[in-house]
Parts: structure tokens; sequence; C-alpha cells
């Protein structure tokens, strides 16, 4: 069975899930960012409650040669606090939009948080823990017996700074609104190159070089809508909710709400690839006739992210119940799976889901009117360099990695 992408034929094993085991969850645990660093050693996450958590991946047991390292928590932090914008009236939530790490030059890493307002540069550096420095003394100066201290204290610093304007579509007039910037990425080679995308599923890519504020775009790209299958939900589903380059920056991956598309940088009318999010185009045209429900639960809304692989040969994203999809981009084979504590078993091998339609139900099929729109997948990263996953579900926190056949 091919595992899609790795090159080899393979299949997705679990190998950890983080998180507590709660019918009840608060909206502060729930996770809205995951992110791998360069190396893929260190692994971040961030919450709507403002917490960002990195987990390290433990060095490999010589006892257990054949077990790679697992992930475990190494530092965890409070990022953003809620605060109330006094000159719009307007509550700024503590949520972490996103998490970028920076690449690495020294002993520390650093990376970037942000929430709808603030972005945070963080350092983060092991310390001797010493009884040095301030530890030694009181509050008030006075030094303190050497053999009372029995803790230490750590003092953190943090960098914050609202970056100046590069793209502003905002009309003088506020009723006069018709689009938002829903996502942007920098290219991962010209540092002078990004792109943007929007509610009316466009991406505009702009050189800074050629001026300071990008209000004109270098390259447009946007696909013709098919006309029969205009609708009120039309522009609601077309909106993208992530773009991401690839690895090479010769391509760009868009995720709207019912599919991922692949770029082709020099092409800007049509994409060169399209996925549907859902398996099966049977139960594609199932959501669509949802549309009208999952507007009234405000599911039309959710942002899906989508990944790219190392070699950039395969792509990923989430759909609901849980459920994952990886689409390998030479065979254009593909595999659903899903992030579920009951295949939470060491080494579990995870076994590809499909939706049925109708007719008997096959092992292992999920009816399509059985699907549960609560539980989605919208924050998934893959390792820079091996085929190991991550995948935000609710507020925990699943890792699969592959099994050479």
């Amino acid at each position: 069975m091919a595992g899609v992408g790795g090159g080899n034929d393979f299949q997705w094993c679990f190998s950890q899930v983080k998180g507590a085991v709660d019918e009840d969850v608060a909206e502060a645990d729930i996770i809205s960012t995951v992110e791998f660093n360069y190396s893929g050693e260190l692994l971040a996450t961030g919450d709507k409650g403002g917490r960002v958590v990195i987990f390290q991946r433990e060095q490999e047991s010589k006892n257990r040669p054949l077990s790679r390292g697992e992930y475990n928590v190494y530092s965890t932090f409070q990022s953003h606090e809620p605060e109330f914008d006094y000159l719009k009236s307007l509550e700024i939530e503590e949520k972490i939009n996103k998490i970028r790490w920076l690449p690495q030059q020294n002993a520390a890493h650093f990376l970037l948080s942000t929430n709808d307002k603030t972005i945070k540069l963080w350092k983060i550096s092991e310390r001797d823990k010493r009884a040095d420095g301030y530890n030694l003394k009181d509050e008030d100066g006075r030094v303190r017996d050497p053999f009372r201290i029995t803790t230490l204290r750590a003092s953190t610093r943090v960098d914050a700074d609202g970056p100046d304007d590069i793209v502003d579509i905002k009309p003088a007039n506020m009723e006069e609104l018709t689009e938002v910037i829903t996502a942007a990425e920098c290219h991962p080679h010209q540092c002078n190159v990004f792109v943007y995308s929007s509610s009316k599923g466009t991406i505009r890519l702009c050189d800074m070089r050629a001026a300071a504020l990008c209000d004109r775009h270098s390259k447009f790209f946007e696909e013709p809508e098919d006309p029969s299958s205009r609708s009120f939900f039309s522009e609601i589903i077309s909106s993208i909710s992530d773009v991401k380059f690839s690895h090479s920056g010769r391509y760009m991956m868009t995720r709207d709400y019912l599919s991922v598309k692949v770029w082709d940088l020099n092409m800007e009318n049509r994409p060169v690839e399209t996925y549907q999010s859902v398996n099966a185009v049977q139960v594609h045209e199932y959501l669509r006739s949802k549309l009208c429900s999952l507007y009234e639960n405000d599911c039309i809304f959710d942002k899906f992210e989508c990944c790219w692989n190392g070699s950039d040969s395969a792509i990923m994203t989430g759909s609901y119940n849980n459920f994952f999809r990886m689409f390998d981009r030479n065979t254009r084979r593909d595999i659903t799976l899903e992030a579920s504590r009951e295949n939470s078993k060491p080494r579990a091998i995870l076994k590809p889901r499909r939706v049925c339609t109708g007719g008997k139900r096959k092992k292992d099929e999920i009816s399509v009117d059985s699907l549960d729109f609560n539980k989605k997948i919208l924050h998934t990263a893959w390792h820079p360099k091996e085929n190991v996953i991550a995948v935000a579900a609710t507020n925990n926190l699943y890792i699969f990695q592959d099994k050479i056949n």
C-alpha cells in the first residue's frame, strides 16, 4: 500500500498523542497552529489561550535502535494576553494565529508568534541552573544564605514590534469593503518576493523591490469560475484559507473550502494540479448540497491549512471527522487517514478511510451522513526531512510516522 509522500511504499503508523482526554474541552486549550523548525528537532504549537508549547525530539535510544525519538515538552510559555484596543473599541484575542521559526544561526532558537495585533519574537536558549546573580539576593538586595536557596528564578525578555504596512487594500469607505487578505507567505529563497491571498479566491505575487507599499502586484493568479456551478455560497467557498510556497520555490499551494490547488509561479491563469479535500467526487458534491446547513452552523467559514513534505512530492491537508488527506504529486495517488485515540496504540498502523455515499458500506468506510463536522483537522505540519507529521485535532496533537515495508 502506497503511503503517499516517501517515494517508496510504506505505511503510516501512530507515534504519539499529546493533550488531555476530555469531552468538555476548554476553548483556550484548542490548538490554533502547528509548526516544525527547520531541522525538525523542535515542534511548536500555539493555542487559543495564547500559550506556546515547544516539543523537542529525544535522542534515539541505543537499546532500541529501530525506534525513533519521541517529542516531549521542552518549554511552555504564555505568549499573548487578551487586550482591548481603545482607539477601535475592539477586543483583541490572545489566540496564536501563526508561529514561524527563524533559521538557526547559533545555539539559540528564535520563533515569531502572532495574534490579531502583535507579533512577538522569542529567544529559546538553555542556561546553566546555577545559583548566581540575582538568585543570591533577596528582593531588597541583601545576600541570601546559599544553603537556604532551593529554587531558581528565571528572567524572560520579549521583543514585540508591529511592522510597517506593505500591502493595504482597505477602501477609504469601509462600506465599500468587498475583499480581505486571508493568508500571506514569503518566498523561501527570494526575500523580496511574497504572495498574499484574498477572500475572492485570488493570489497576488508582489516584489518589494518595486515599491515600499506593494499596492501593485507583479503576478495575479486566478482560476475562472464555472458559471454553471455559481451559487450564493460561491464566494465563501472560493475564499483561500492558506497559501504555501514549495521548498523549491517553483510552486505554491492554496487551500479553499473544498479543494487544494498547486500553482506554477510561471502560469497565472490556472493551477497545474487540483485535489479534492474529501475523498470521492460524490462526497465532494454531497458537501455542496450541505452548504446551507454548513453556513448555518458556521462550518463553511472553517479555515483549513495545507503543507508540503520535505521534497515537495506530496501535500497534506485536513478535513472533517478528524480525517486528513495526503496526495502524491507524481503518481496522483491519495490516501485518507484518521486521527483518533481509538487507533493510538504504539506503532499501530493507520488504515485508510473512505467515505461512501450510499449502498452497502464496506469495512473501514464511513457513511457520508455520519461525518462529524465538529471534529476537524485544521492545522497540519510535515517534518522537513522525514516522514513524520503532526496534526492538531481540537486540543490534541497527534504525531504519526512512516513504517517502511
